[in-house]
């Protein structure tokens, strides 16, 4: 889940992330140079290069009310050209935006934008929007030599209505609020039992009873379709599936998103969660003095507080069984939240801030992400039955997958990256680089510049990848013969502000698509329309996805 300072990004007045189909023709070559004594040390790139080489800036160079320094100023070689600034950055016009936002009909559809405003101009380009403006990059060398500098406190953007929320009841920040050194603190604490591998392994067993009780909710939905075999919105199933998943990891209980009848209060928090972001799009933007008159800003208030309200419980219900235990003399175990119970890094608001917000961030990569691979799978037969083999070779029929069985699914893992090269959660993704200044080939952008990153027109140029609209998960195999440049597609973001929760993510995916894939046959309405995406924030199917679960007749779970 996209925080709202990021939904920026797909505003029409920003489209702070969609490029195009080509860049200038040439093969990369990055050389670095230095300039005189004392001057910056410069990462450049020949005249026909692809993109443009990332520089960073000296400490002898300054910055005077947002305007770019010249090359001398910053003790560049003989002969530099003066270093051109933001405003002279091509870019889109207010009218332009508004034409094709409006009669253009983009308005939830702007991440195209990316590919449309790539190809006019080229792969560096600002937009502004209110008070906000945006460097979008859409090449991945420079994405990569950006990302690489960004020091040991980056930032993505300024969450400033999330902070609003916490700053008016009292609250700690989490992770995604946090900045600086206690942000670096939070996040340490919390990447333990989260990002190795081995650490997301443990926490296969308690996921797979979710995909079981998945597995179940598959077969009720099918007996109540009138053919017995529709899946019909595989989209909202796959939600409260993921939903159930990451509560059962963070929270260590069930919280019955799976079940017939969902609890009325696992109900009201997940419905709280669509209010609040519904209503933070309308915060972010809308002046404040409007809070006090128009509704949004109470909607908005009321939507955490009942995320917090609900989270809150939960980890005071774990406290208080832990301490029981400590109280009788007994041996406390348990998982994620007692660990950062038993943490002295995290305060107990910190704990209840950052849980608050992992749950919030670990919900749409794997629901929307399953159910697009699913979708493919279910429209090219040969390739779902290639998957379905190796399945059944990599775990025996008398038995579930389980994390171990994963390595020897690559056509598998191959579906789900390709899934997310051609659908990343987040089309776009943000970074604010505080400590220094940036130049890029021949501009130069002071501290604190927000560079918007095009993830969806990179993930989706010829350049970057062969046949780059097609569903091809051979181009991620070992032997697949595609290659690609490492930062052209990196869904879960990268370096220390690397989505926190990415091997519980891949693992849940791998595990539910494997029992899938093992138990049913996958089809696709011969008369169904193609199913485009929309970006409603996170990038989402457009209508509801229907799918045939047909049982397959060797299956022995």
């Amino acid at each position: 889940m996209i925080p709202p300072a990021a939904a920026l990004c797909f505003l029409p007045t920003n489209m702070g992330s969609r490029g195009s189909l080509l860049l200038q023709a040439g093969r990369v070559a990055v050389r670095q140079t230095r300039a005189a004594a004392g001057g910056p040390s410069r990462l450049g790139c020949l005249p026909q290069g692809r993109g443009c080489g990332l520089v960073q800036a000296g400490r002898g160079a300054s910055v005077s009310q947002g305007r770019a320094v010249t090359g001398a100023a910053v003790g560049a070689t003989e002969g530099r050209k003066e270093m051109k600034e933001f405003e002279d950055l091509p870019g889109p016009s207010l009218l332009k935006n508004l034409y094709y936002y409006f009669l253009r009909g983009y308005l939830l559809h702007t991440h195209e934008l990316q590919l449309i405003y790539k190809k006019m101009y080229g792969p560096l380009w600002r937009s502004e929007i209110g008070k906000y403006k945006m460097v979008n990059i859409a090449d991945p060398e420079v994405l990569q030599r950006l990302v690489r500098q960004e020091g040991k406190y980056p930032m993505r953007n300024k969450e400033d209505v999330w902070k609003a929320h916490r700053d008016k009841r009292k609250l700690a920040y989490g992770p995604f609020t946090e900045e600086g050194h206690q942000w670096y603190q939070i996040r340490s604490a919390l990447n333990k039992k989260m990002l190795k591998p081995s650490e997301a392994a443990s926490y296969a067993g308690g996921i797979n009873e979710v995909v079981t009780d998945f597995m179940d909710r598959l077969q009720d939905m099918r007996k109540a379709s009138p053919s017995g075999d529709m899946v019909n919105d595989l989209a909202n199933a796959l939600y409260r599936f993921a939903f159930e998943g990451i509560s059962n990891i963070v929270f260590e209980t069930r919280i019955g998103c799976l079940d017939k009848q969902i609890p009325p209060e696992t109900q009201k928090f997940i419905d709280s969660i669509g209010y609040m972001f519904k209503n933070s799009v309308y915060v972010t933007f809308l002046p404040h003095w409007t809070r006090g008159i128009l509704p949004y800003w109470d909607h908005y208030i009321e939507g955490w507080d009942n995320i917090f309200d609900f989270g809150k419980h939960l980890i005071d219900k774990k406290m208080s069984e832990i301490q029981s235990r400590l109280d009788k003399g007994e041996e406390v175990e348990g998982e994620y939240l007692t660990y950062l119970l038993s943490s002295a890094n995290l305060t107990m608001g910190e704990v209840y801030g950052s849980v608050c917000e992992l749950l919030l961030a670990g919900v749409d990569t794997t629901s929307n992400t399953l159910c697009w691979a699913m979708y493919h799978l279910a429209r090219d037969p040969e390739l779902q039955q290639a998957v379905y083999e190796e399945v059944s070779s990599a775990a025996p029929m008398d038995r579930i997958p389980v994390a171990e069985d994963i390595p020897n699914m690559p056509l598998l893992r191959g579906v789900i990256k390709e899934t997310l090269r051609l659908y990343p959660v987040i089309p776009t993704n943000a970074r604010i680089v505080s400590e220094k200044e940036v130049e890029i080939g021949e501009y130069r952008f002071p501290k604190n510049t927000l560079f918007v990153l095009s993830h969806y027109a990179i993930a989706r140029d010829e350049e970057n990848f062969e046949d780059p609209l097609k569903f091809k998960p051979q181009r991620w195999l070992r032997d697949g013969g595609m290659k690609h440049h490492p930062f052209s597609s990196i869904p879960f973001g990268y370096g220390v502000r690397a989505c926190l929760g990415k091997r519980i993510a891949e693992l849940e995916m791998h595990l539910a698509l494997s029992r899938v894939i093992r138990m049913f046959e996958l089809r696709w309405d011969p008369k169904g329309e193609d199913i485009k995406s929309i970006a409603r924030i996170v990038l989402s199917p457009s209508k509801p996805v229907n799918l045939q679960f047909l049982e397959r007749k060797t299956h022995q779970e």
